[in-house]
């Protein structure tokens, strides 16, 4: 029996792992929960599961949440960055799924691992910002970081019982978002709600902007450089519009290995709380007789400027990691405000990466105090902008 915590329990990956968890009842206990805002459906998570604790990260919130479930006994409301740091840090806790949105992720996955704990990983940004300082600690601390995003998942089934050495290339999917087939004059003229239409995935608001603009497979190479330890040349992106194929490896002798399965995030949940098992879903299978075709394309760097933003902040260093990160949450953020258009989001990116120069970071206080410059130099192009 695992003992489960789960970062960020009413997004979607955290509502996917519910449910996994809940066909598995005699494996996994859900012994936390937290949640930034969300009030209503963290009260009724904590009625149906009754947690150990549970964390409202709004502490202007937690009195709600308190009185929603004023009825139930044993159970520790926390608040706050702090709250989170305390429930990471509890005995009863095994296995942390971090599946926070962005780099609110960041500090309580990194204590997670201080405090020795497996992580199964949707939130991509703890890498993207720290991943030298993160997966050196997992090393230390003999912490398993295993994989969630379905890319990763496939990456580390491709690999499995195979020799690094032998790797040629990593091979990262991409369905190409919403506007694969756009011109770019077009684009200018996206809006939020055409955007949130992925073809595919059901997913949050921020990571279905990221895939609209492909900066979200730009996210999953630095994570996957960091998570895999290969080289940037070693890591290249398809567009494979069915998301069928998650993603492949390639060996020295031309092999490549696929993994497959239809686009649903309760299995790469599954198989990173029960690694190396594959556990029984309820899910239906993938009908190969039902497949018209499967399809594959180069990306358009120039349509898609956010995708070569993020493969030339990788080459530059890891505290351009943090800003291209920085700069992203916060031209997203804008966009789905209709304060800036879709093709500004790379242009403010650019624009705050042009005024960083590259520099070791060599602690977490350093990465977040980065991030915060990067998210204010954002905001100041925004302005700019908006003044015309």
């Amino acid at each position: 029996m695992k003992n489960i915590l789960i970062l960020g329990s009413t997004g979607s990956i955290g509502r996917d792992s519910i449910g996994v968890i809940k066909e598995n009842p005699e494996r996994y206990r859900i012994v936390a929960l937290s949640a930034n805002r969300n009030v209503k459906l963290l009260g009724e998570q904590i009625r149906s599961l009754r947690p150990r604790y549970a964390c409202i990260t709004d502490t202007g919130r937690v009195q709600k949440l308190k009185e929603a479930v004023s009825d139930i006994s044993g159970i520790e409301i926390l608040s706050g960055v702090e709250g989170l740091i305390d429930m990471v840090s509890a005995d009863e806790v095994d296995l942390v799924i971090s599946a926070i949105s962005g780099s609110a992720g960041l500090i309580p996955t990194y204590h997670a691992v201080l405090n020795g704990k497996d992580i199964a990983l949707a939130n991509k940004e703890t890498l993207v910002m720290a991943g030298d300082i993160v997966m050196r600690l997992a090393k230390e601390k003999g912490v398993s970081i295993i994989p969630i995003d379905s890319e990763h998942s496939a990456i580390f089934q491709a690999l499995s019982g195979h020799s690094r050495e032998d790797v040629k290339k990593i091979i990262l999917t991409a369905s190409g978002g919403p506007f694969r087939n756009m011109g770019i004059d077009e684009m200018k003229r996206v809006s939020p709600e055409q955007a949130l239409r992925h073809p595919n995935w059901k997913m949050g608001s921020k990571i279905t902007i990221d895939s609209s603009t492909l900066m979200n497979k730009g996210l999953e190479i630095i994570e996957a450089r960091h998570l895999f330890g290969f080289k940037g040349d070693q890591i290249e992106v398809i567009i494979h519009p069915e998301s069928i194929i998650h993603s492949m490896v390639e060996y020295l002798d031309g092999s490549i290995i696929a993994q497959m399965g239809i686009p649903n995030m309760k299995i790469p949940i599954s198989y990173a709380l029960s690694y190396p098992r594959h556990l029984k879903l309820d899910l239906p299978t993938l009908r190969f007789e039902q497949l018209k075709s499967l399809t594959f394309e180069m990306p358009d760097y120039k349509r898609f400027r956010c995708l070569s933003l993020a493969m030339d902040a990788l080459e530059m260093g890891n505290s351009m990691c943090v800003v291209l990160n920085g700069a992203n949450e916060i031209a997203v953020e804008s966009f789905l405000n209709y304060k800036i258009g879709f093709l500004e989001i790379p242009y403010v990116i650019e624009a705050v990466m042009s005024e960083h120069t590259v520099k070791e970071i060599n602690s977490i206080d350093e990465v977040i105090e980065l991030d915060r410059w990067a998210k204010h130099k954002a905001n100041e192009v925004i302005n700019r902008l908006r003044r015309g």
